[in-house]
């Protein structure tokens, strides 16, 4: 009987049940590279190179390192093609969708003037910066979004849970009640019977929502709307000017092309219109227009900003007379920042405490107008 089992054991069935439960048992889920991931091979590589280390032994280094299977995998196939012969701009260009292309180009632009561990260095400067200003955005939004929340699921509960308890109490008499509590009954009436049908009608709306953004059309109305909205306007585009001029002055002090330059700046820009107007001035130079004289009257960019890139590029200064500008925008953006969050904040409690004072007052006026109706009785 045991070696039938052991026989059954090393059957093909068997053995192919046994791979089954191994791969079940070691499945996980592994996202692709992040921004910290490239932001800190670039400082390790940046070191490596600097102190003297060859490219394909910095990256076997940093390989060793590395937890992420896939970015694992991304370095270790470029550092086999930098072997093979290529350059490193050439073996980035293959993972494009990790290396966007203002890291190609500026590597690419520190090959031909010898400045691999400088550029590196700027590299990394410009994406801590681009993390930076992500994350104060995105920070920027999340207190108002869990007060949001708070008062949604707040709101909700006593409609569902709280609310049912009393409406006992008005059972037959509904004549009495005030418009408030007509109002907050009969909503409560809707959540309770149809809450399934919501909760599918607003994840159909999400969804439809995230669809048509990134549509063609929809990306266009939606990116306008962020340039209109009150209170985001200014913050959208302080973020945008600030994301173009910086991602331009970099690219022009590493010595890359102008043409190559703008192409770049519209494709990271981060909103339609901020990219159609790169585009533009793309043309316009490629015409042989300076960059200045290519904005249209009705410009994104505020006069100001357009005068100091004219001045810049009469003074051969452009790159850095960018960056200056852009360090500028960032304090701005800091700024408005502080300003949004300290007027979204109070707002959104006012907001919360008015819901929750309707509802309790829907709750207590026919409680009050009763017990005055009895003891006047």
């Amino acid at each position: 009987m045991p070696e039938a089992l052991l026989a059954d054991y090393g059957s093909p069935l068997a053995q192919q049940q046994q791979t089954t439960l191994q791969k079940i048992a070691n499945f996980s889920v592994e996202f692709g590279p992040g921004k910290k991931d490239i932001l800190d091979f670039t400082n390790q590589l940046s070191i490596m190179v600097r102190a003297g280390i060859s490219l394909p032994e910095a990256m076997e280094s940093i390989v060793a390192q590395l937890e992420n299977k896939k970015f694992k995998a991304i370095i270790t196939d470029i550092k086999n093609r930098i072997e093979a012969g290529e350059s490193f701009s050439q073996a980035l260009s293959r993972h494009r969708k990790v290396f966007k292309d203002i890291y190609v180009n500026m590597i690419a632009a520190s090959e031909m003037s010898g400045s691999l561990s400088s550029m590196l260095q700027k590299l990394s400067s410009y994406i801590g910066q681009e993390m930076q200003t992500r994350s104060q955005v995105i920070g920027a939004m999340v207190y108002p979004g869990i007060i949001a929340f708070m008062a949604v699921s707040c709101t909700t509960f006593l409609l569902t849970f709280v609310l049912p308890k009393f409406t006992e109490l008005f059972v037959g008499k509904e004549h009495m009640l005030p418009k408030p509590t007509v109002i907050i009954m009969a909503l409560s009436s809707f959540l309770i019977t149809y809450w399934l049908a919501i909760i599918i009608g607003i994840a159909a709306i999400i969804t439809g929502l995230v669809f048509a953004i990134k549509t063609v059309t929809g990306r266009f109305w939606w990116d306008k709307t962020k340039l209109f909205l009150p209170l985001m306007k200014t913050l959208c585009k302080c973020l945008y000017i600030t994301r173009g001029l910086h991602a331009m002055g970099v690219l022009i002090n590493a010595g890359v092309p102008i043409l190559d330059a703008l192409n770049i700046t519209a494709e990271v820009s981060g909103n339609v219109h901020y990219k159609n107007m790169w585009v533009g001035v793309h043309e316009s130079v490629r015409q042989g227009k300076k960059i200045a004289q290519s904005f249209k009257k009705d410009s994104l960019l505020p006069a100001s900003v357009i005068q100091m890139i004219r001045s810049g590029e009469d003074s051969g200064t452009l790159g850095s007379v960018l960056e200056e500008v852009s360090d500028f925008y960032q304090g701005k953006l800091k700024d408005t920042i502080k300003i949004v969050t300290s007027m979204i904040e109070p707002l959104m409690i006012v907001l919360m405490g008015m819901l929750v004072g309707f509802i309790a007052m829907a709750i207590i006026l026919p409680i009050f107008k009763m017990s005055s109706m009895a003891s006047g009785h």
